[in-house]
């Protein structure tokens, strides 16, 4: 198995996209709106709910609820590096 770096920090950009920094500094943005369209994520609609993410206590995540996170791996995986996109960050 192979071990991912663990999650610094976590925050909500719009067009539910998520900006994690990663503990090798590296930056990234994960967008959510595929994961929308199951039924666990669909919570994640509500603005104020898709806001209030925060990072796993040991950074292997992040998290919303009890029932919804998404872990380091996949944030890893598919995230894309935030350089590339540096211009469009904030941008919907």
């Amino acid at each position: 198995m192979k071990n991912y770096p663990r999650i610094k920090r976590v925050e909500p950009l719009s067009g539910k996209r998520l900006f994690v920094t990663f503990a090798n500094n590296t930056k990234k943005i994960y967008d959510c709106s595929l994961l929308l369209k199951e039924e666990t994520f669909r919570p994640l609609l509500n603005d104020a709910l898709f806001s209030s993410v925060k990072t796993d206590k040991h950074g292997y995540g992040v998290i919303w609820s009890d029932e919804i996170d998404l872990s380091e791996s996949e944030l890893w995986i598919n995230g894309l590096p935030a350089e590339q996109n540096s211009e469009n960050i904030y941008l919907s």
